[in-house]
């Protein structure tokens, strides 16, 4: 049955290519109108210069400017998705509501809320897998139960891929476009102070489909060396494309399809199946997360949760100076120092500095994820969850919690000429060999030379690492012989 009006409710998937959603709805309705609403929900509590509403709403623009190219356009409002949703179907007549699935608990809800409410009147909500190649229930073990460790996962993974080719078919949507309804003459969309956000000093760069595209062309002349060099801050050699595929703009059919081609030929290296890995990685999560949302809040292993984390005033100062890149360790400094100019930290210092809060400094590994998840342009709860709880060793498939790095051995390894920290520690930029990884040990007329003043210049280590790493494997053995 050919629907009359139908509503497409663009979400993490800001783009009109191979979009799930809005293919569906174009084949199966007479007239198909966009809505993106700009979520109080989501919105509330951010800070005011959010570097990512811009980004945002850049993407938005670009996103209504290609569905007037193609005939249509973008209704975009702001208030409570879960109520201005089933308001503009009524005004709009909208006999269901298309959109992609989305595994977060908090988005869950909401599309429950949502869909209530439309039923109630008489409509409908449908959705569809976009966001990833395989949902939760699609890879399985034998005994038909989800996986908590990564390696069999992707073997597993790999393996349906290759039963199931037709994954990756991209979603037609420009051959169906006529039914996109044309746009009223007195539709615009809002500004950034409309939403109550001011421009951030150091905006994202590459917003948009467009940007996505732009970085994916860089991306793929380095993508050959990705499995060496990735590990390297000072190199630009990730490809920048997380918070493209967090927010949509891009389809990771797309991108593993691309993988395979590059796999295929050769021209990918020994990089392509790395990054390949990688994009495995984040369906992983995302699958932990959906089969096991109690991960928000608590140890994916349960008996973590009796983990004795260091709290009170001495912890917060701590976590204070961890949080303002001061506690003496420079690759970790460096790296909080990244984040908070730029909203970036590149993944190799994402798990150094997550072990050195909760390895080092013995803090919760949750005042670390919620801080990341205010910073991070690419921030994806599930990602961030999986990776903090990698770290923290309370987490599936998660580092052992006798393993502690070392943060200058991973200074020394990661960044050996120091070329990371002196992007971001100027005032260390005279220091060379193992005083730049450590400037505490270095000799007096070094530090003198170098014009740095331990305590005035740069701080001195807030922890001794020895004397931490046996205050941790303490704190977990104790949890062993409970």
């Amino acid at each position: 049955m050919t629907l009359r009006n139908s509503l497409v409710w663009f979400r993490r998937d800001l783009r009109v290519d191979d979009h799930a959603a809005l293919h569906h709805a174009l084949l199966s309705s007479r007239r198909v109108v966009g809505v993106f609403v700009f979520d109080t929900d989501i919105l509330a509590g951010l800070p005011s210069d959010d570097r990512r509403i811009q980004f945002l709403l850049d993407s938005v623009r670009e996103l209504d400017a290609r569905l007037h190219a193609m005939g249509g356009y973008l209704i975009v409002r702001h208030g409570r998705a879960a109520q201005v949703i089933p308001a503009l179907a009524a005004e709009l007549d909208a006999e269901s509501v298309f959109a992609n699935r989305d595994y977060e608990p908090q988005a869950i809800a909401r599309d429950r809320a949502v869909q209530g409410a439309l039923r109630a009147a008489g409509r409908s909500l449908q959705t569809f897998k976009d966001q990833v190649i395989f949902e939760q229930d699609e890879v399985l073990t034998l005994a038909g139960g989800p996986y908590s460790v990564f390696t069999p996962y992707k073997n597993a993974w790999l393996k349906r891929l290759a039963r199931e080719p037709e994954a990756l078919r991209p979603y037609e949507t420009a051959p169906h476009a006529g039914a996109l309804a044309l746009a009223p003459a007195d539709q615009a969309l809002p500004a950034l102070a409309d939403l109550g956000f001011v421009p951030n000093a150091a905006p994202i760069a590459h917003p948009g489909m467009t940007g996505a595209e732009a970085l994916l062309a860089q991306f793929g002349q380095r993508l050959a060396r990705y499995d060496h060099d990735r590990d390297f801050p000072a190199l630009d050699a990730t490809s920048r494309l997380s918070i493209h595929l967090r927010f949509g703009t891009l389809s990771v059919r797309r991108l593993i399809a691309l993988l395979q081609e590059r796999i295929a030929d050769g021209s990918g290296g020994a990089g392509a199946p790395v990054w390949l890995s990688e994009l495995i990685w984040r369906e992983f999560y995302m699958m932990i997360l959906a089969r096991h949302p109690r991960v928000v809040t608590q140890s994916f292993k349960p008996a973590f949760d009796a983990v004795a984390w260091d709290d009170g005033a001495e912890a917060d100062a701590l976590f204070d100076a961890w949080c303002a890149g001061r506690t003496g360790y420079p690759l970790v400094d460096a790296a909080m120092l990244q984040l908070e100019r730029t909203g970036f930290m590149h993944n190799r210092l994402r798990m150094v500095t997550a072990s050195f809060l909760t390895k080092d400094l013995g803090i919760d590994w949750r005042r670390g994820e919620r801080w990341f998840a205010l910073k991070l342009n690419d921030y994806e709860l599930a990602s961030n969850n999986g990776g903090w709880q990698w770290a923290a060793s309370t987490g599936c498939d998660a580092q052992p919690w006798f393993r502690i790095f070392n943060p200058v051995t991973q200074s020394k390894r990661f960044d050996p000429d120091g070329a990371f920290i002196r992007q971001y520690l100027p005032q260390l930029a005279g220091l060379n060999g193992v005083a730049i990884h450590a400037p505490w040990l270095a000799k007096p007329e070094v530090l003198q030379e170098a014009g740095v003043v331990l305590g005035k210049d740069y701080p001195v280590p807030v922890v001794d690492h020895e004397a931490a790493r046996e205050k941790t494997l303490a704190r977990f053995k104790a949890i062993r012989d409970m």
